[in-house]
């Protein structure tokens, strides 16, 4: 058994537009790089915390590796701890799943330097109470599609209860960052307290002609479906032109563009790469005439999810 793990968990957004709390999707290259050392010691620490997010908390009640982590030992009832250092390749405060990605990168880390196998399902509630540090609340949005892969649909938490919902092969999913970050907890404080039950009824009816668009590989249905009717038009205050880039994209044929998570990122569905990259210019030009520099990602919803990147033999490393 190795003494030390190095998890690739990637960035994830949350919602995708219809689905608010309950839906997410993986995104390709962009995430952080989890290592967790075995202890001697019955602890768990912090190590280094580098890259896009260094000034991270670095003690273990704040930080969301090292309560995920904690809530794993202690479900084992392990006599030893763990060390985690984050390489942060996710900018914070972007809604692109952060918080979630340090969180599920260090329980598929730690679970590997454990003797018994763990399913993500057995996992994915030591992720959430890593999550919660950073969002205040079980939100599995971002967690689930960071652990598990591609598209899913939470229906249940207790007992988890995911559902792998598949994408056309065509889907490409443009991601447009402002130079601008927005905490969840601010993001969330905005939002009513109750809905008017004519739109929960419609947005009822777009999450499931999504899903079934989904599952029909058809893309006019999806673009028809894309859409928040609860949530967005709260949040779209607190960013800079999102209504210009909105439209920027939609302008360009994308099949919908909403939040990614809690924002400020944007996202958008596009029909190839070709067709992303047009919609991409689009909306980084629209941030651009509200004077906002961005930075922009095209990317699959890939099935695979956190995994094991480095694995070294286990006297290479001293505990």
């Amino acid at each position: 058994m190795a003494d030390q793990v190095t998890v690739f968990a990637p960035a994830s957004m949350g919602n995708v537009a219809v689905g608010y709390d309950v839906l997410g999707g993986a995104i390709d290259g962009l995430g952080d790089r989890v290592t967790v050392r075995r202890l001697d010691t019955p602890t768990v620490r912090v190590g280094s915390i580098t890259g896009r997010a260094p000034d991270l908390p670095t003690t273990p009640a704040d930080n969301t590796a090292s309560v995920a982590l904690r809530s794993l030992r202690d479900a084992v009832g392990l006599d030893g701890g763990f060390e985690v250092s984050i390489e942060k390749g996710i900018p914070l405060g972007s809604g692109l799943g952060g918080s979630a990605a340090s969180a599920v990168g260090a329980v598929v880390a730690g679970a590997a330097l454990l003797p018994t196998s763990w399913s993500p399902a057995d996992l994915l509630p030591h992720a959430l109470a890593g999550e919660a540090v950073a969002s205040g609340d079980l939100h599995p949005d971002n967690v689930a599609p960071c652990l598990f892969g591609g598209l899913v649909l939470t229906r249940e938490m207790t007992p988890p209860d995911v559902v792998p919902i598949p994408v056309p092969s065509d889907v490409r999913c443009v991601l447009v960052r402002p130079n601008r970050v927005l905490h969840t907890r601010d993001a969330r404080a905005c939002l009513p307290d109750t809905v008017p039950l004519s739109k929960s009824v419609r947005q009822t009816a777009h999450l499931g002609a999504f899903v079934a668009g989904c599952y029909r590989d058809d893309l006019a249905l999806i673009g028809r479906a894309l859409r928040d009717l609860i949530v967005e038009p709260h949040r779209a205050a607190l960013i800079p032109g999102f209504a210009d880039v909105q439209d920027a994209a939609l302008s360009h044929d994308a099949l919908g563009c909403s939040l990614s998570g809690a924002g400020p990122t944007l996202f958008a569905w596009c029909t190839g790469p070709d067709h992303a990259e047009r919609v991409r210019d689009a909306m980084i030009g629209a941030f651009t005439q509200h004077d906002v520099s961005a930075e922009a990602w095209i990317s699959p919803i890939p099935s695979e999810g956190a995994r094991i990147t480095n694995l070294p033999p286990s006297d290479s490393q001293s505990p």
